[in-house]
């Protein structure tokens, strides 16, 4: 019975000791999945293949699926917004007697009843985002669409010492937006997932602990 506690404790701190050192996942899959390659065209005796052809005199571009296509990341985006609001309302009201039929008139020199009231509101709020991301990556063409479109995704794995970084990138390109040297802007790609994450000792003390996000989900009351 002792030496199946001290085995199993073993076991825990060694899994512990696994989880302080992350490493680079070398064989984790891609964001997307590979797509098998169409089957290729009858041989027509043709010198002329519209499946593989590839112009001699031009750069090399993606446009088949496997070919790689390198990504500028200038990702930034600037919101505000501001409002202002106020109300002031006031109001007041005088009344007295001066005289009544059979009584003396200075019996009134006193008589009088005024009131007023004012209400005032002042509101002002403002909210402010900005993100400013810049990089690049390769990517792999994953899938060909009817239309030419291709559907790409790469992902980056940085390990250094104790933490690892990693970016993943998938979108959608129109092969007229790749520039020149096989190169494309991230702001003309469509349906751009993005993210970059961070594993290691830097990453978990970032994060908030379970024990206080469950007092967060209902404090402050």
């Amino acid at each position: 019975m002792l030496n199946r506690l001290l085995m199993t404790l073993a076991a825990l701190l060694l899994g512990g000791c696994a989880s302080l050192y992350p490493r680079v996942e070398v064989d984790d899959p891609p964001p997307v999945p590979m797509t098998a390659p169409a089957p290729p065209p009858p041989a027509d005796g043709s010198l002329f293949q519209a499946a593989s052809y590839r112009p001699l005199f031009e750069d090399h571009r993606a446009r088949l699926v496997g070919d790689t296509l390198t990504v500028q990341i200038v990702e930034k985006v600037s919101a505000s917004q501001s409002s202002t609001s106020s109300i002031d309302k006031s109001g007041s009201v005088t009344a007295g007697i001066t005289a009544l039929p059979g009584i003396a008139p200075n019996s009134f020199a006193r008589a009088g009843v005024g009131g007023s009231s004012s209400n005032t509101f002042a509101g002002k709020g403002a909210t402010t985002n900005e993100n400013d991301f810049t990089g690049t990556i390769t990517v792999v063409v994953r899938q060909v669409l009817p239309n030419g479109n291709l559907v790409i995704a790469g992902e980056k794995q940085i390990g250094v010492n104790a933490n690892v970084d990693v970016l993943r990138f998938s979108g959608l390109v129109d092969p007229h937006s790749i520039q020149p040297g096989n190169i494309v802007a991230s702001a003309q790609i469509a349906n751009v997932r993005l993210e970059h994450r961070g594993r290691g000792a830097q990453a978990d003390a970032q994060a908030v602990g379970w024990l206080a996000r469950v007092f967060f989900s209902f404090l402050p009351i």
